[in-house]
């Protein structure tokens, strides 16, 4: 299973780094798969650590894609690092070993403890659309435009139906980049 999170992960100097990620779930252990160059791997790889955050508030995933990475943080309890301090529930991880891999390499992470803040409510079609669109803006690069404007069209029928302001906001964010990188393809 893949669960669409964020990752909190900080540099050995303390700078903490926040980025949204498919974590894979397998059993007991988390495996993170971040592509080379990755601010998170090295973080990982240099600390050992890192947090897995579940959020309902799709501005995060949207923002941090974005260049918007001001979220506010909570210290974490077991290791050395941060959590969102939004978050619906969150895992401190240790390292536990690496496949590299000349793309992308699989970080294999145990759960060192879980902590549950609130319930999680589900999400709407608009934090659906969202989320699928994130993924999208983090793939502009190697997908061909039709196929980013048919998903697109799609993704917008559930925002339409269903966005409250702050679906609306994260979506504003994403196609802001999305026609960036428009204009550069059909420049």
């Amino acid at each position: 299973m893949i669960q669409e999170i964020i990752v909190t992960s900080i540099s050995v100097s303390g700078l903490t780094h926040i980025a949204p990620m498919g974590v894979h779930v397998i059993d007991n252990e988390f495996v993170i798969m971040p592509f080379k160059p990755s601010t998170t791997l090295n973080n990982i790889l240099e600390t050992g650590a890192a947090v897995i955050n579940c959020c309902d508030d799709v501005r995060v995933f949207a923002g941090c894609l974005t260049g918007r990475r001001d979220w506010p943080l909570q210290a974490t309890e077991q290791i050395q690092g941060f959590y969102l301090a939004d978050a619906l529930a969150h895992t401190e991880l240790k390292l536990d070993r690496v496949e590299d891999d000349t793309l992308r390499p699989k970080l294999f992470c145990q759960a060192v403890q879980t902590f549950n803040h609130r319930a999680f409510q589900g999400f709407n079609r608009a934090q659906f659309a969202v989320l699928e669109a994130a993924i999208l803006v983090s793939r502009l690069e190697r997908l061909p435009w039709e196929k980013i404007q048919a998903e697109l069209d799609y993704l917008k029928i559930g925002l339409d139906k269903c966005a409250g302001d702050r679906e609306l906001e994260a979506w504003e964010w994403l196609m802001q980049v999305v026609e960036q990188h428009r204009l550069g393809v059909m420049a």
